[in-house]
Parts: structure tokens; C-alpha cells; sequence
């Protein structure tokens, strides 16, 4: 058995983790309905089950105007004994419970929401496409509000964390990002004024977060383009979160509108996602612009370690590794260069009980093949590994063996 420290207890604000393993936040698409389902149980349970120290329940909007999908969980109060359900299931295998809460701005979808996505100015997004309207100050005021009781569902709730997504190109990373934040108001221009309503939220959210929850933060070290966020605004944004409270930073990098594959790295599969998109018209836009929208990038394991690094500097508070964690080598290396968290996020999509196989020596490495087929699926089914899918089309298998380890 592996004696890691990776495998070791650990402080994470005011909780203690059974080892230094979190699950990331990493959506699901199992929410039918907004809804906390039983696959979506099931799979947090398996995740605990597995040896992870914390799993990370994604992607959840504080409101209906945040809403992406279908199948995404909205936060509201009718759903508490639900998401009371799924957070006694996973402290029952012994593993604590995060949800991350978040807004997608320009990324929601008036089909799901009913309305106008809102952003922190007008423009098209192409990726929806939507056409948002800029957000007054009254809306501003009421989104903070939805983070703040957000966190209070979620104590309700039982999780013991909650994550703010501040990146990816949502609705906060784009009021910090003068790729999408063009207002000339106190909420732009200035990064101290692009900065401001991740600080109100995060002052809201830390002002109702009870004494035994921890607040993660999840940000860009980088938008994956030039005209985003630079990365010395990355680094103040750092300096920020730590002055707001937060018990840990977790570095990612990315915008979905303009480099979403920075996110993740490698290809994504147009075909497969072509093909699970049932409107017509988007099945259409995805098949035909997909790849001079979604353009790959190279994939390698632990790919955000020099900018988490960098990160690491500008802080005292611990920074979680993302990106690309899929074997021990690589692991024992983050830990070894003073990183206390790692998140993982495709791994344990293929095998839930990846920590332990880890820890027991059944595996040094993930079977994942970075071909990205449960990111291409979860967008308009719940997310599955095609390595454990049985019902694949015959027509896509040769597309994701090509991308495989490509």
C-alpha cells in the first residue's frame, strides 16, 4: 500500500478530510428537472465510496436566470430534503460533501430559463448563441442575494463546503474579464472595478457561511486568450479571495465562450456532441462551426502546475490543483512542490473508486483516454465514460477511438 501523503489527513478550513483527494467540480448532467436525482446520488456515493475525500456536486445555479441546461441542479428550497438525501449518503462512506454555486451569465438558456441571459454587458455570445442584456443595478443586487441564500440552502442541505465558481467565463468570471465586462460603471473598466462583484459575492457568501463550512473559490490563472484576464490580474484576483474569507483557491483557467478547451485540454468529439443535441437547428451549428469554436489543445497531465504555482506565490491559503490528475506519478509531484489539495476530475468519471485503487496499488494510472466523450455527452445527457458504455453508436466509435490519447 502507498504511503503517500497524498493519502493523509488533512485540514481544509475548518474541516477534516480523510486524505488529500477532492472530487471536482465537474458536471454531471443528472439533475433532471433541476432535481437532485438517484444516478446523481448514486454516483457521489460511488466517489465516496471510492476513497475521495471530498466530493464536489456541480455546477448548481443560485437562481432560474443561471440556468445552462435541462439537467442542471438549481438551488432552491424545495429541493433540501433531496439534497439532504445525497449529502447523508456520501458522509455515510465517509467523505464530506462540497456544492459548487454559480451563475452562467451569457452561458444561460432563455429556452430553460424563460428570459434574457444576463451578462455584465449586451453582445452575442456565439457559444449559445445568446443575445444577453446588460445587468442593471437591481439585477446585480439580486444575484448577490441568490448567492448568499444559496449558502444557506446548502448548510440546510448538510454539505460541508461550497465552492464559488469565480471562472470558466460565468457570470463572475465575466465581469472580471474586459473580454466580456465593456460597462463604464463602477462594476467595469478598472480591475478594480471589474473585480467588484466577485467581491460583493464573496462578502455575501462568506457573511451566511456557518463556522463549520469551508468556502472554496474556483478562478481563472488565465482566460486561454489574449484581450481576457491577464496574469497579473490573475494574481490580485488570488489576493482578493483570500482577503474575502475563503479557506482555499482552486486554480483552473478557461472561458467557455471564446478557449473552453483550455479548460480541459485535448479534443472535443463534435460528432458525439452533434449527436446527442436534439434541436435541430443547434445539432446543425455544433456539426458544421463546432471545431472553429471548440479548437483543441494538447493534453498533459497536471497541465495547470506552473500557473497554480504561480498562484501559490501571491497567497497564504491553500491553493487545490486541477488539470489533468490522473496518476500517482503526478500526484506525489503536486505534492511534492507544496500543493495539500488535488482535484480530480475525469479520473474518477471513469472509475469512481479511483483513490483507493491508487492507495492499494490495483492502479498507478487512470484508464481515461482524454477522448472527451462524457464532456461532449453530459452537455445533453448525464455524463458516462465510453469505456463503461455499452450503447454507443457504431458510426462514433471509430471518432472517439481517433481522438483516444490524441
Amino acid at each position: 500500500m502507498i504511503s503517500s501523503r497524498f493519502f493523509s489527513p488533512g485540514k481544509l478550513g475548518p474541516l477534516t478530510l480523510r486524505n488529500r483527494s477532492i472530487r471536482a467540480a465537474a458536471f454531471e448532467g443528472m439533475s433532471a428537472h433541476h432535481n437532485v436525482t438517484e444516478a446523481l446520488i448514486a454516483y457521489h456515493t460511488a466517489v465516496a465510496k471510492g476513497g475521495t475525500g471530498m466530493t464536489t456536486v456541480a455546477y448548481a445555479s443560485v437562481n432560474k436566470s443561471g440556468l445552462s441546461f435541462e439537467h442542471q441542479l438549481w438551488l432552491r428550497k424545495e429541493i433540501i430534503p433531496q439534497l439532504r438525501k445525497l449529502t447523508d449518503s456520501i458522509h455515510r462512506e465517509g467523505a464530506a460533501a462540497s456544492i459548487q454555486i454559480g451563475h452562467c451569465g451569457n452561458m444561460a438558456n432563455s429556452a430553460v430559463t424563460a428570459t434574457r441571459p444576463l451578462a455584465p454587458s449586451g453582445g452575442i455570445n456565439w457559444y449559445g448563441p445568446t443575445i444577453p442584456r446588460r445587468m442593471s443595478k437591481t439585477d446585480i443586487a439580486e444575484v448577490i442575494a441568490d448567492f448568499r441564500n444559496s449558502v444557506r440552502i446548502a448548510a440546510e442541505s448538510g454539505f460541508d463546503a461550497v465552492e464559488v465558481h469565480a471562472g470558466h467565463g460565468y457570470l463572475i468570471s465575466q465581469f472580471l474579464s474586459p473580454y466580456t465586462n465593456k460597462r463604464n460603471d463602477e462594476y467595469g473598466g478598472s480591475f478594480e472595478n471589474r473585480s467588484r462583484f466577485m467581491r460583493e459575492v464573496l462578502t455575501a457568501v462568506r457573511e451566511k457561511l456557518p463556522p463549520h463550512m469551508a468556502l472554496l473559490v474556483k478562478m481563472n490563472c488565465w482566460d486561454g486568450f489574449e484581450g481576457g484576464i491577464t496574469k497579473q490580474e490573475a494574481a490580485q484576483t488570488a489576493r482578493i479571495i483570500e482577503q474575502c474569507g475563503a479557506h482555499a483557491i482552486v486554480v483552473s483557467g478557461g472561458f467557455v465562450s471564446r478557449a473552453p478547451m483550455y479548460v480541459m485540454r485535448g479534443s472535443m468529439p463534435i460528432d458525439v456532441m452533434a449527436h446527442f443535441i436534439r434541436e435541430p437547428f443547434k445539432r446543425f451549428f455544433v456539426k458544421h462551426f463546432g471545431k472553429q469554436l471548440i479548437p483543441s489543445l494538447p493534453f498533459s497531465e497536471g497541465y495547470f502546475m506552473e500557473e497554480a504555482k504561480s498562484i501559490q506565490k501571491e497567497v497564504t491559503i491553500p491553493v487545490v490543483l486541477v488539470g489533468g490528475m490522473n496518476s500517482i506519478t503526478t500526484i506525489e509531484k503536486a505534492i511534492n512542490e507544496g500543493f495539500e489539495w488535488i482535484a480530480i476530475a475525469r479520473a474518477l468519471i471513469e472509475n469512481p473508486n479511483f483513490v483507493n485503487d491508487l492507495k492499494n496499488e490495483v492502479i498507478r494510472k487512470s484508464a481515461c483516454t482524454i477522448c472527451n466523450y462524457c464532456v461532449a455527452k453530459m452537455y445533453t445527457e448525464e455524463m458516462a465514460c465510453h469505456l463503461h458504455q455499452s450503447n454507443i453508436p457504431e458510426a462514433l466509435k471509430p471518432k472517439i477511438a481517433a481522438l483516444a490519447n490524441g
